[in-house]
């Protein structure tokens, strides 16, 4: 019981000195982690994956003649794990528009810096390297990488209000994954992915938006203002500004899903009222299809 108790105190101790964020990260990763299977694919390695049936185009040496005698009008592939680890950069929106949080719920950013977070620990304990597209934070393998992720998100914000990736710090036919809610300068997102693309990078997009900007509540005299206070609008009816934002929130999702699809990447809306399990779940799927 002592050592038990002696064992208990030490983790307590070292979970103590993580940042918050990295805990919750660390939890989120393990409940996922044990329903995935890695993202093993075929390709250059040693280690055997699966068979499957000859396909024509396959060199005659790729057959494997020993499972094949076997079945006699089937000739079968042996095929390895792709073993080669993959560069996956991050980025996730440090604007100001991302601090918004409706009554109840997590900030976006503090949404989007745990799934990222939480990804990053899935990919690293798979041995794959992971880092941030911010030209510092450069992907490497290890946990170690962990804490320099954890450090660069938490001091990330910057007081603009909307921002978009930089795809000058994405190593060509790597993976990215960016989380935003996406609600600014669609050129410049455009601009960015379709660079990406351009060199071979494929990626997901995880729009991350609060429940209340799905429905747009408002009525009567409100005041609309950003995070910034730079943009400042006050309407006395505002709920006939509804129709009109709910039709340009649905044209950029339409936007955002077009761009994917048009590049080879992914795209998924998130709710910051929604489990995060759901879409750390995806994204770490999705990859696996990139």
């Amino acid at each position: 019981m002592a050592s038990a108790l002696s064992t208990r105190l030490g983790a307590e101790t070292e979970a103590s000195k993580l940042p918050a964020l990295q805990v919750a990260a660390e939890q989120l990763a393990s409940t996922v982690m044990m329903g995935v299977h890695g993202r093993r694919r075929a390709g250059m390695g040693e280690e055997f994956w699966q068979y499957r049936h000859h396909r024509a185009g396959d060199e005659p040496r790729m057959i494997d003649w020993r499972r094949s005698a076997k079945s006699p009008d089937t000739r079968f592939v042996r095929e390895l794990e792709w073993q080669t680890a993959q560069s996956v950069s991050m980025w996730v929106d440090p604007a100001a528009s991302m601090r918004f949080a409706s009554k109840g719920n997590p900030t976006k950013s503090e949404r989007a810096q745990l799934l990222g977070l939480a990804l990053a620990i899935i990919m690293l304990r798979g041995g794959e390297r992971v880092g941030l597209a911010d030209g510092e934070t450069v992907p490497r393998a290890g946990m170690g990488q962990l804490t320099r992720i954890a450090a660069a998100l938490s001091k990330a914000e910057i007081d603009v209000d909307f921002s978009a990736p930089d795809a000058r710090y994405l190593a060509a036919y790597s993976t990215a994954v960016f989380i935003s809610d996406f609600l600014g300068d669609f050129a410049a997102i455009e601009a960015a992915v379709s660079e990406a693309a351009s060199r071979g990078v494929r990626g997901v997009l995880i729009q991350t938006l609060d429940p209340q900007e799905e429905v747009f509540p408002f009525k009567g005299r409100t005041i609309f203002e950003s995070i910034t206070g730079v943009l400042r609008h006050e309407t006395k009816r505002a709920g006939d500004l509804r129709d009109r934002y709910l039709e340009r929130l649905a044209a950029r999702k339409v936007a955002l899903s077009g761009l994917a699809k048009a590049t080879g990447w992914q795209f998924h809306t998130h709710h910051t009222d929604q489990s995060p399990q759901q879409a750390l779940l995806w994204a770490y799927q999705a990859l696996g299809r990139t």
